[in-house]
């Protein structure tokens, strides 16, 4: 009976902590701006295509005022005088409303680019242009890169998780792209909150492309209500349409510099994407497979186990031999690999924003944390898939190496530091 007071002690104390965590991240979320569009453009974001070497989406939000707005794209030089061979793109145009809010949102996809390029952009209309911003496009070759993941924000998005994208990008300031794995807000049809997102991220959404898959919150519309993916996915963003057509723009695919990255949206159709994902992989020609989906196959909190998701999706994983999975949902970190065989996957479940939950006990992790904000980064060359995680104030909190292995599963190398220990809401602020 000691033993069994003291873990209720425990569970009380972690519980109260965890009640003021939250507490503190619902007071912060008065860090705000004003949401209204006007007739200058902003929400400017970069989005990945289905083919990042030749094509690149872009889209932006004004009031709904503007109507002919435009981008400009040029190749990008150290002249300023770059800008006269600048040639314009006409934009499309969708008019939003809900009761109390209204906005146009404006969108060009470029086409015919050369591979490994740096471009520069400007998007808007009349006298209203934005400033200029660059990106790179792919190479067609399977060349090194690194890009960026981040679990959920959801919560006190400006007040605090802007922390985890802007450290983030300060880190990795040359990723080719930024995954987020869902919940990239609380409430799906709630515009302060989105503009909260956009404005967290600021320029950086403009400089690098974006790759996000929905979470539950994305399907969120109040308590009872029917769940459907929210209106704002599709005018906001410009994603790939390659995957199953009732799941446009959530679940896709893309190649880049031999990775093959895939967002499935594991809030609906998930038999049916079994068998698109058993058939896109059939054909993958790429070295790397990374997939992205927002309920974790391992859960990292208690009480959040998906046997859904994990019967119909992981078999498919052993047998064409993914390599990566991210996932959030859990408001933990979490990586380890699979429970019961050792088929070189390795699992990762993140948070980035401030919202935590109390970790499982089911102990599949190699490396685990809660109470933590965290950002990641994934550098792919060769043979070798590095990741780094990061806790937002900058420690390398834990790392590993998966190397290619011809004649069987990957080699998964465990580089943590042990002298680091584990975050708990028991030994954090």
């Amino acid at each position: 009976m000691p033993d069994l007071n003291h873990k209720l002690q425990h569970t009380i104390l972690v519980l109260c902590l965890f009640i003021s965590t939250i507490g503190h991240a619902v007071e912060w979320t008065t860090a705000t701006i004003n949401p209204y569009p006007t007739k200058i453009p902003d929400h400017i974001i970069l989005n990945i295509s289905q083919d990042p070497t030749t094509i690149q989406p872009v889209t932006w939000r004004t009031d709904t005022t503007v109507t002919n707005s435009r981008a400009e794209i040029a190749e990008a030089e150290a002249s300023p005088n770059f800008t006269a061979g600048a040639i314009q793109v006409q934009a499309t145009t969708e008019n939003f409303n809900t009761d109390d809010y209204s906005a146009s949102y404006h969108s060009v996809i470029f086409t015919n680019l050369k591979p490994n390029t740096l471009y520069a952009y400007r998007v808007g209309a009349d006298d209203n242009w934005s400033e200029w911003f660059q990106f790179r496009t792919a190479s067609k070759k399977s060349e090194p890169f690194r890009f960026i993941y981040l679990g959920d924000g959801q919560d006190a998005i400006l007040s605090l998780w802007s922390r985890a994208i802007r450290a983030a990008y300060s880190a990795a300031p040359n990723s080719s792209f930024i995954v987020h794995g869902g919940d990239l807000a609380a409430h799906s049809d709630n515009f302060d909150e989105w503009n909260q997102w956009f404005a967290a991220a600021g320029w950086i959404n403009g400089m690098v492309p974006i790759v996000v898959t929905p979470g539950n919150h994305e399907y969120y519309h109040g308590h009872g209500k029917k769940r459907y993916l929210t209106d704002f996915w599709k005018v906001q963003f410009t994603l790939p349409e390659n995957g199953i057509d009732a799941l446009r723009e959530s679940n896709y695919f893309f190649n880049y510099q031999g990775a093959r990255i895939i967002s499935l949206n594991s809030n609906e159709m998930i038999d049916e994407q079994a068998k698109w994902l058993q058939n896109n992989l059939k054909s993958n020609p790429n070295r790397w497979t990374i997939l992205t989906f927002h309920h974790p196959i391992y859960s990292g909190a208690s009480g959040r186990d998906q046997k859904k998701v994990r019967n119909a999706w992981q078999p498919i994983f052993r047998k064409y031999g993914v390599d990566l999975v991210l996932n959030g949902h859990d408001h933990t970190y979490a990586r380890g690999q699979n429970i019961d065989a050792n088929d070189g996957i390795v699992y990762v479940v993140s948070v980035s924003g401030p919202k935590q939950y109390i970790l499982t006990d089911e102990k599949w992790m190699k490396r685990c944390a809660e109470n933590t904000q965290m950002f990641h980064i994934i550098s792919i060359d060769g043979d070798t898939l590095s990741f780094k995680a990061y806790t937002v104030t900058g420690q390398l909190y834990d790392e590993f190496d998966i190397i290619k292995n011809p004649s069987g599963p990957n080699t998964i190398v465990d580089k943590q530091n042990p002298g680091i220990p584990e975050r708990r809401f028991g030994n954090t602020p």
